[in-house]
């Protein structure tokens, strides 16, 4: 039976859940266009945006050249990705500064129902699958114990720093969010899309384009050869980053930015029966679980309802 094609209606709508987790520091856009049936036509697309595409714009034309890319599908996913971002920037800043616990909580719920629903979409287990698994694991943990090194936010570093965020963005399981953060950018990158900073904007935007060319090939391949040993080294970055987005933590080391504000450098994830020991807040651990709940009830519904979407 063939698989129905998301509408466009459908695909901005992807797009906003899409942006929406990419603000996010721990969870990846590339977990939400995976679980939302559209990665591997992402990927394609933008694969499609190549010296080829130049030859179809000047030998037939804007509209031949516009299907060659999957120009709606791009420009759709694009704008809710934008709409998304633009529009939840303050609300995510202020959930991060007052409410942590809460939204850890509903993303770390997320990213389990994720790992599960990655996994399942393997032909079947074997040795090179549970090694691939296991590397993808080890790595990601290890990426969320590094410590921000707190770059100079110019220009060309805002480029840089976009270009490697956006092959994590379109990596299920790997945040792109978090690697801004480990670069010391994710504060800067906020702080210019909350107050319309152009320049910065532009270069950052620039980054992420010369980075998404480049690093979608790569995975296109890789789908394309192989599909389930990829995957199970997806499966293995969700399982992985669980530790980014686990709730309850202690703040071990602090730095002062350049505005004067008192950031925290590194943490450590603790039991919920420690927490309010180490940190002196409570643990809310009903609460946290339900929210948890939610997050997976959140995959499950996008993965069970996106015909519906479609719609």
């Amino acid at each position: 039976m063939s698989k129905r094609r998301p509408s466009i209606a459908g695909i901005y709508l992807r797009g906003i859940a899409m942006g929406a987790a990419d603000v996010v520091p721990g969870v990846s856009g590339g977990t939400v266009a995976f679980i939302t049936g559209i990665y591997q036509e992402l990927l394609s697309s933008i694969s499609a945006v190549n010296l080829a595409a130049l030859n179809v714009l000047f030998s037939q034309g804007p509209g031949p050249c516009w299907r060659h890319i999957n120009g709606n599908f791009l420009l759709a996913l694009l704008l809710g990705i934008l709409t998304s971002v633009l529009s939840l920037a303050h609300m995510i800043s202020y959930l991060l500064d007052y409410y942590p616990l809460y939204l850890w909580s509903y993303f770390f719920g997320l990213i389990v129902a994720s790992s599960l629903h990655i996994g399942r979409q393997l032909s079947g287990w074997n040795v090179s699958a549970l090694a691939l698994l296991l590397l993808g694991t080890v790595s990601a943990y290890s990426i969320s114990q590094l410590s921000p090194v707190g770059l100079v936010p110019g220009p060309a570093m805002i480029f840089g720093g976009g270009a490697l965020a956006i092959c994590a963005m379109i990596l299920p399981g790997i945040s792109g969010s978090l690697i801004l953060v480990l670069l010391g950018l994710y504060g800067p990158v906020l702080e210019a899309v909350k107050n319309f900073q152009w320049l910065m904007l532009l270069s950052f935007t620039a980054g992420c384009g010369v980075g998404l060319l480049l690093f979608s090939r790569l995975l296109s391949w890789l789908f394309s050869r192989f599909q389930d040993l990829t995957l199970a080294l997806l499966t293995g970055f969700l399982l992985g980053s669980l530790n980014i987005v686990w709730p309850w933590k202690h703040a071990l080391r602090f730095y002062q930015n350049s505005s004067g504000e008192q950031r925290v450098l590194s943490y450590q994830s603790v039991l919920p029966s420690n927490y309010e020991a180490l940190t002196g807040g409570l643990p809310n651990t009903a609460i946290c679980l339900l929210l948890m709940a939610m997050g997976l009830l959140t995959i499950a519904l996008l993965g069970l309802g996106r015909d519906k979407v479609d719609n």
